[in-house]
């Protein structure tokens, strides 16, 4: 493992040594160096998360598929969108837009004397153990994606945001990414500022993302694959994800949240909140709505589409997709 984290601190340093750094001093940015070399491992990360994507995971896509590959051109559209959140292009967006808020944020409330808490202090013990931190915060993590999750269905407005990820009517390996920008930038926010109150250390910060961002990579994979009738219950499965996307939820009326299996890693939460569905097969995927017997409703053939349709959904446009003569 140390072997492991050497070969990458230099391969991070050479990158960014030989192509970041310079562009930077030729572009004349050289006052974002330090945030620039953060960067240039958030891009290292991104190449190695695609590279097993494409070995690992796209072999057992194509070894066990969950159904046939029918719509190329929106698995392009998603490898899109996994190229815009894991080679930093989204960070950079967060970097010019919500960090100078942030920083002038926590440099305040340092003026006011507050100091982050650092749950993993309150276990003796926890502390010392690595691994066993690190636990902790994904079980706290997960917690947190699985409300939001819950409430980007059960609000109107959100959904018009969160409909984006659930139209991808061929699901695979690439379809975790397929956000709506505002929608990731929201989720991206509240992860931020949960890390600060509970004293995430910047390291474990980045081994929950990475960590979250391949779990949900092969939950959302085209893959006829689950963990058995105990694993299942541990993680999330692709087929346990799969349902979540059903086809079958109507999403387009006001009420309590509707669905199944919101989890993100741990199962557990929709064991205890009584959302969990097990007994399921792999069904076709989508949203209620887009059926032609619902409105034949489209959501965007292409990323700037999807975009700006979410957009509408979110500001409250009832027609927004349908046809015309609706």
């Amino acid at each position: 493992m140390n072997r492991l984290t050497e070969l990458f601190d230099q391969t991070q340093q050479w990158l960014f040594e030989s192509l970041v750094q310079p562009l930077l001093f030729h572009t004349g940015m050289s006052g974002v160096i330090e945030d620039a070399y953060d960067g240039t491992m958030w891009l290292l990360i991104g190449l190695l998360q695609i590279t097993l994507l494409v070995v690992v995971f796209g072999t057992l896509q194509r070894a066990w598929p969950a159904e046939p590959v029918r719509d190329r051109q929106q698995i392009r559209i998603d490898f899109l969108y996994t190229l815009i959140h894991r080679l930093g292009l989204f960070r950079l967006i967060l970097f010019f837009t919500t960090v100078p808020l942030w920083e002038v944020i926590v440099g305040q409330a340092r003026i006011w004397g507050f100091s982050p808490w650092h749950l993993d202090e309150l276990w003796p013990g926890v502390t010392d153990g690595a691994v066993a931190s690190l636990l902790l915060y994904l079980v706290v993590f997960d917690a947190v994606e699985y409300f939001y999750h819950r409430a980007q269905h059960r609000f109107n407005w959100f959904w018009g945001l969160h409909s984006v990820h659930h139209s991808q009517r061929q699901m695979t390996m690439w379809s975790d990414n397929r956000n709506h920008l505002l929608d990731s930038l929201l989720r991206d926010v509240v992860l931020v500022v949960v890390a600060q109150l509970i004293g995430v250390k910047p390291g474990q910060f980045v081994l929950i993302v990475v960590l979250t961002q391949l779990v949900e990579s092969f939950s959302h994979a085209n893959v006829r694959m689950c963990f058995g009738k105990w694993g299942d219950r541990l993680l999330v499965s692709p087929k346990f994800h799969r349902f979540h996307h059903s086809l079958a939820y109507d999403e387009s009326t006001a009420g309590p949240a509707k669905g199944h299996n919101f989890s993100v890693l741990f199962p557990i939460w929709d064991i205890l909140f009584r959302t969990a569905k097990f007994d399921t097969g792999y069904v076709p995927t989508g949203v209620h709505d887009q059926q032609p017997e619902a409105g034949g409703r489209n959501y965007g053939r292409g990323f700037w589409a999807q975009q700006k349709l979410g957009i509408q959904r979110m500001l409250g446009s009832k027609t927004a997709g349908f046809n015309e003569n609706r």
